[in-house]
């Protein structure tokens, strides 16, 4: 009928669990980007906030910064376990 081969990965324990704390500190992070740009936009609302506001903006904008920089390490945690697994 088919002559497709089944193809069995096994990422292990380990890998999974190690990309799921990543994830979980990606969202926290994005969830923080959003926290302070929306209060930077509100606070562009009145005069004597938008000091206040600028800063919240240099904030979650030094935060989006640390976005790729999750991911980076993520892949060489999970390229350092994978590697330590395979010997």
């Amino acid at each position: 009928m088919s002559d497709r081969k089944a193809l069995d990965v096994d990422i292990g324990q380990e890998h999974i669990l190690i990309q799921r704390r990543y994830d979980a500190l990606g969202a926290v992070n994005d969830l923080l980007i959003a926290v302070w740009f929306l209060m930077g936009s509100f606070f562009f609302l009145k005069e004597s906030l938008k000091t206040d506001g600028t800063w919240l903006f240099i904030l979650g904008s030094a935060q989006l910064l640390i976005k790729p920089l999750i991911k980076l390490i993520s892949l060489i945690h999970v390229g350092r376990v994978f590697k330590r697994t395979k010997k």
